[in-house]
C-alpha cells in the first residue's frame, strides 16, 4: 500500500475539482456533484477509498497535530518551541489553541471521503469482493475518525451518508452514547466486510482484524467487558501473530508485519509525514518535540529490551548514514537525556528515512486490551499479558493484577499516544488517581500540573468551529 499511496496525488487533485472542501462547515459535498468522468468501475472505487488514508499523513494529523494530544501525559515532555503545546501539557489550553484544531478539519476530510465512497460505490457494476472491501474500508475509516472525535471532545456532529445527500452540514452535537453507537456500527460492518489479511501491495490496509481490535478498545472504553474479550480473542487467536521481535514494528523492513494491526503508511521519497522528524534530536535531522522523561525509562524493568527499542539515550551509537554514520547519542542532545527512538530511521546514503510508519493499533495493544477486561471482570489475564512479556524475554506474571496491567501497557506502548487516554479511563474507574499523577513534580521539565476533573477529561472544541456554526456547536464543561 506504500506504492499505492503516491497515486493519492491524482485523486486528491479529482477531488478538489469536486469538492472545495475547508472544513465541516464551510463544504461542498462532492458526493452530491460527482463528475461523469468518475464512480465508473472497480479501478475508481479502489482510487477513492485509497484517498481516505491520505490526510492521516498530514502534519496537522497523524503528521504532529494528533500526537500532541498525549504530551500531557506522564510519559514525555513536550520539547520543541511551539506555545500552544505548553499550553496543551500544562493543562492552561483554552477553546483558542490552535493545537486543538489543528486535526479537526483533517478528521471531517476524511468523513467526507468515506461518505463519498459509501453514497457511489454501490451503484458501480464491480466485482462484489473488492465491492465488499471498498465499502468495508470507508466503513472503518469513518469510525475511526468518529472515534478519534469521541475521545478528545465528546459527542460531535455526526455526518451520515442522508446528511450529505440532503447538504445537512451544520448539525448539533451527538451525545457520546449515540457516537459510539455509530462508531460500533460502522467497524462492526467493517468486520464483516473486510477481508482477513492482506499481502503484496495491500499490506497496510484495514483488516477484518483491524475492525477488531478497534472493537475491543472501544468496549473496554464502555467497561463492557464481555464483548472486549469476545472481539479481541479473535484478535488474539486469528492470523495477527505478535512479530517475532517487538523491534520488528519500528523497522522499515519489516514494519507491516502480522501484527501491525493499522498504521499511517509512509513512503521515502513520496509519501512522507512529518512525526519522525518531530520526535527526533535536531543535529540528527529532527525537530527535537516529544521528548520521553527519567520516570518513563526508570519504570522499565532490568533487560527489557523494548527500553533499547523505545528510547534513545546517552552513549547509544547509531548510525546516521552518509558521511555521519555510526554516531553516539550525547547529553546535549536532549534536555531531558532522551528521544524516542520507535520513529527514526536513516538512509544509508544519510538523511531521515521518510519510509518509517506511525503505528496506531498493534495486537499487543489489543492482547493487552483483553488482558485488563478479564482482570476487571474478575478473571485471569495472565495468558494475554504474558505472551506480551514473553516476546520481550521477561519472566511470566501469576495472578497478574491491574497494577501488573497498567505497567505493561505504559512499557509496550511508550510514545504510541496511548497513555494519556489509558490514565483517564482508570481516573474515572477510580484505579488511579490522574489528579494526584500529574501534580508530582519531576524535575523543571515537568513541574506539578493542575489536571481539573472532569473538565480535562475531554479537550476544548475549537473556539473557530462554534463560530462557524453561528452557536449550533456547544463548548464542552468548563472552558
Amino acid at each position: 500500500m506504500k506504492y499505492i499511496i503516491s497515486g493519492f496525488i491524482v485523486i486528491i487533485l479529482l477531488f478538489q475539482l469536486i469538492s472545495c472542501n475547508d472544513d465541516l462547515l464551510e463544504s461542498t459535498p462532492y458526493a452530491q456533484s460527482t463528475s461523469a468522468s468518475f464512480w465508473r468501475n472497480g479501478d475508481d472505487a479502489v482510487a477513492a477509498a485509497n484517498a481516505m488514508y491520505e490526510p492521516l499523513l498530514w502534519e496537522d494529523f497523524y503528521g504532529h497535530g494528533e500526537q500532541t494530544f498525549d504530551i500531557c501525559s506522564d510519559d514525555q515532555w513536550r520539547a520543541g518551541d511551539h506555545g500552544e503545546d505548553q499550553a496543551i501539557e500544562e493543562f492552561t489550553f483554552d477553546a483558542d489553541n490552535p493545537q486543538l484544531a489543528f486535526s479537526w478539519r483533517p478528521k471531517y476530510e476524511v468523513i467526507s471521503r468515506a461518505n463519498a465512497v459509501l453514497i457511489n460505490v454501490p451503484e458501480i457494476d464491480m466485482d462484489q469482493t473488492l465491492k465488499n472491501r471498498v465499502l468495508g474500508e470507508a466503513h472503518f475509516m469513518r469510525g475511526f475518525m468518529y472515534w478519534r472525535f469521541v475521545v478528545l471532545y465528546g459527542g460531535v456532529p455526526l455526518i451520515l451518508e442522508q446528511d450529505v445527500l440532503d447538504n445537512n452540514y451544520n448539525k448539533p452535537r451527538a451525545t457520546t452514547e449515540d457516537t459510539y453507537a455509530q462508531i460500533e456500527a460502522d467497524w462492526l460492518e467493517a468486520a464483516a466486510l473486510l477481508p482477513a489479511s492482506y499481502d503484496g501491495e495491500n499490506l497496510g490496509r484495514p483488516s477484518q482484524g483491524t475492525a477488531w481490535g478497534f472493537l475491543t478498545k472501544l468496549y473496554v472504553y464502555q467497561e463492557n467487558w464481555a464483548k472486549a474479550i469476545e472481539f479481541g480473542s479473535q484478535v488474539v487467536n486469528g492470523p495477527y501473530a505478535l512479530a517475532g521481535s517487538y523491534g520488528d514494528n519500528f523497522n522499515i523492513a519489516t514494519e507491516n508485519n502480522s501484527e501491525m494491526l493499522f498504521a499511517v503508511q509512509c513512503l521515502d521519497g513520496w509519501a512522507g509525514s512529518t512525526h519522525h522528524i518531530y520526535t527526533t534530536p535536531r543535529p540528527w535531522g529532527g525537530w527535537d518535540f516529544h521528548e520521553p522523561i527519567q520516570d518513563l525509562v526508570d519504570e522499565f524493568e532490568a533487560n527489557d529490551p523494548r527500553l533499547d527499542y523505545t528510547v534513545f539515550k546517552v552513549g547509544d551509537t547509531v548510525n546516521l548514514g552518509g558521511d555521519q554514520g555510526p554516531t553516539v547519542y550525547t547529553p546535549d542532545l536532549s534536555q531531558t537525556g532522551y528521544h524516542f527512538r520507535k520513529y527514526a530511521s536513516w538512509r544509508a546514503t544519510g538523511g531521515l528515512d521518510d519510509g518509517q510508519n506511525i503505528p496506531i493499533l498493534r495486537a499487543a495493544d489489543v492482547y493487552l486490551l483483553v488482558a485488563e477486561a478479564k482482570i476487571r471482570s474478575g478473571q485471569s489475564g495472565d495468558a494475554e499479558i504474558n505472551a506480551v512479556r514473553q516476546r520481550a524475554g521477561l519472566p511470566p506474571l501469576s495472578n497478574a493484577t491491574i497494577e501488573d496491567l497498567i505497567h505493561e501497557r505504559r512499557m509496550e506502548l511508550a510514545g504510541e499516544n496511548q497513555r494519556h487516554q489509558d490514565l483517564i479511563r482508570w481516573d474515572k474507574a477510580n484505579i488511579v488517581d490522574i489528579v494526584a499523577l500529574y501534580q508530582q513534580d519531576r524535575g523543571p521539565l515537568k513541574p506539578p500540573r493542575n489536571f481539573q476533573r472532569p473538565k480535562h477529561y475531554l479537550f476544548a472544541i475549537p473556539q473557530r468551529e462554534i463560530d462557524l456554526s453561528n452557536g449550533v456547536l456547544e463548548q464542552n464543561p468548563g472552558y
